[in-house]
């Protein structure tokens, strides 16, 4: 079984974000950038499917900038067993990525598309749905648990209401929630040995998509401050302020 998984180079969630003066987006300028943390989540689900022999390669895929090979790296050090960097310095939307990972999807031939729910950057949740309506395959959503028995990949999801189980007929497209896993650090001889694995860099054209941005980004601004809160004295105050200053009862 092959699992192809995208990875995608972000601002560390460690950072804090800096509007850009003009307000035309994000300061990126010196800035940590790392994997996306749920990116990081599906790479460790596919390294363990492989750990029980239900998996038998990992392919990571990243779509950016030269320096997305470092997020790769990243993979292949936890475990992955090659890469593909679809180099570009656009910035690539939801629908372009999902179009250049069918490409590699039909190219690749792999059981299982593992990718994280959504990006912390743009928090879009948008791409693996749209893939797998692209490849018009079963896909389950914010999956806390997967388990893969005869050609099938039974899902939890995590649901407004609670857990739902899905029974995906192989093959199919999986996005992971927060509680699937704890993502493994890489230890030094890992980190030594994906020096050598290999990254194959692509660029949208080989796939012909064209990533020309659909949307226009008007302003970029932090949300607002919030004001201090106030002491009350008794129920009959908080009561009160709620009813003549918040005007919420």
């Amino acid at each position: 079984m092959k699992i192809l998984v995208p990875v995608k180079r972000v601002v560390d969630y460690n950072v804090k974000v800096r509007v850009k003066p003009d307000q035309t987006g994000v300061d990126l300028a010196n800035v940590k950038m790392s994997m996306n943390p749920f990116c990081e989540i599906a790479v460790e689900e596919a390294i363990r499917l492989k750990e029980k022999g239900v998996a038998t390669e990992i392919i990571a895929v990243s779509i950016g900038p030269v320096q997305a090979q470092e997020t790769i790296r990243t993979a292949l050090a936890m475990g992955a067993d090659r890469g593909i960097l679809v180099q570009t310095d656009d910035t690539v939307e939801p629908l372009a990525v999902a179009k250049i990972l069918k490409a590699i999807t039909d190219e690749e031939n792999p059981d299982i598309v593992l990718l994280g729910k959504q990006a912390i950057d743009d928090d879009s949740n948008q791409t693996g749905q749209m893939l797998a309506a692209l490849l018009d395959w079963p896909q389950g959503t914010f999956a806390s648990e997967v388990a893969i028995t005869d050609g099938k990949a039974n899902v939890t999801r995590e649901v407004d209401g609670g857990l739902q189980t899905v029974a995906l007929q192989l093959p199919a497209v999986i996005t992971t929630d927060l509680r699937l896993n704890e993502p493994r650090y890489a230890s030094l001889p890992n980190i030594m040995k994906a020096k050598r694995k290999p990254i194959d860099t692509k660029a949208p054209a080989d796939y012909g998509v064209d990533t020309a941005p659909r949307l226009e980004v008007l302003k970029v601004t932090e949300p607002p401050k919030r004001e201090a809160g106030i002491k009350v004295e008794s129920v009959a105050e908080l009561v009160a302020k709620l009813k003549d200053e918040a005007g919420v009862i």
